[in-house]
């Protein structure tokens, strides 16, 4: 049995008794053509059961319409939400998403970033992997000077856009929060301090206590891969203390951690907050479900998301430079709610 034949923008052409030109035209809603005509070319293809040759058209153009997104994971309500925001921006600006996930891992990442590249995707949006220390496995993107932007978990790179919030400004807040409510003894959940957004947090926490006179205790820092079970291994570290040397509040790098971290804290017969407050990191769902809430930073995940996509849609069409615009900071809020007021609690 032969092979159906393909419908070409000839057979409606000829179809509609127009010429081809104006086909081409009308697929792409050319103001040159009528709105009339090209419904009646639209309804036509879907008719003859046309499908557009995305691919000669990407070779004719050296475009193919498509961006590149590696995340560390995709069961984040984070991640969901900046994901959100990618794709109502590329929608409107004309490309479909390719989304990959490292999981976490460097090697992950480094496959994800060579499956793009032989995608031969026009831009590329990457949170880096927690377990990410080298930017090596983008070379080829940077030497074809095809955008990337790197975005949340960010590295700096002479050729890239990083798209972050103020993390110093946040952690000094929420630092600052902590101790006056009468806090002295802050443990900080970090993660991965080669990566900027946990670094830049450890720094605004350092320099909170500075400024407050409080000394730095690296025995109050504690970091690690942020998960929920890295939030328990910090609650029996803490219980493992004598009462006396135990943290009176602790600030985690993200939510998930501090909430299973309270969770065993709770769980041992210690109050919360009256005896350790809590604050976390991302505004998460989980962070309004667990008791006492969680005091956190708002993120605006949606609108980083949105701002790496018109970023690169900007750069594609000339109106812009990546390399002369390095890093776009998007503003953040501290939310604070009933795990961190001890002045409040009765």
């Amino acid at each position: 049995m032969s092979e159906e034949k393909e419908i070409t923008i000839y057979d409606i052409a000829k179809h509609l008794n127009i010429s081809a030109t104006t086909v081409s035209r009308g697929l792409k809603d050319h103001p040159t053509i009528n709105i009339k005509t090209r419904k009646k070319i639209a309804e036509a293809a879907r008719q003859l059961g046309y499908r557009s040759n995305t691919f000669a058209s990407s070779l004719r153009s050296k475009r193919t319409q498509t961006l590149g997104v590696i995340v560390p994971r995709l069961n984040s309500n984070f991640m969901s939400s900046v994901l959100a925001g990618m794709e109502n921006a590329a929608s409107r600006e004309g490309y479909n998403l390719i989304i990959a996930q490292s999981l976490e891992k460097a090697d992950k990442e480094m496959e994800n970033a060579h499956t793009m590249f032989n995608k031969r995707v026009d831009g590329l949006m990457v949170s880096l992997a927690y377990g990410s220390e080298s930017l090596q496995h983008f070379d080829d993107f940077f030497q074809k000077k095809i955008p990337v932007i790197f975005f949340d978990r960010v590295s700096a790179h002479p050729e890239s856009t990083s798209i972050i919030i103020d993390n110093y400004a946040a952690a000094y807040q929420v630092t600052e929060h902590l101790i006056k409510q009468g806090s002295k003894r802050i443990l900080h959940l970090g993660g991965n301090m080669l990566l900027s957004v946990y670094a830049e947090r450890l720094r605004g926490y350092k320099q909170a206590l500075h400024d407050h006179k409080i000394s730095f205790d690296e025995k109050l820092v504690l970091n690690g891969n942020l998960t929920e079970d890295f939030g328990t291994a910090a609650a029996a570290h803490i219980l493992k203390l004598k009462p006396k040397d135990r943290p009176d509040a602790v600030f985690s790098a993200n939510d998930t951690a501090a909430v299973y971290c309270m969770i065993a804290i709770k769980a041992a017969g210690i109050k919360i907050p009256q005896e350790i407050a809590f604050a976390g990191f991302n505004n998460d769902p989980i962070s309004k479900v667990i008791e006492p809430n969680l005091t956190t930073v708002n993120y605006p995940g949606y609108n980083m998301g949105q701002a790496a996509v018109t970023s690169l849609a900007n750069h594609l069409n000339g109106e812009t430079s990546i390399i002369n615009t390095n890093t776009i900071v998007l503003r953040s809020e501290l939310i604070i709610r009933d795990s961190s007021q001890k002045n409040n609690s009765i």
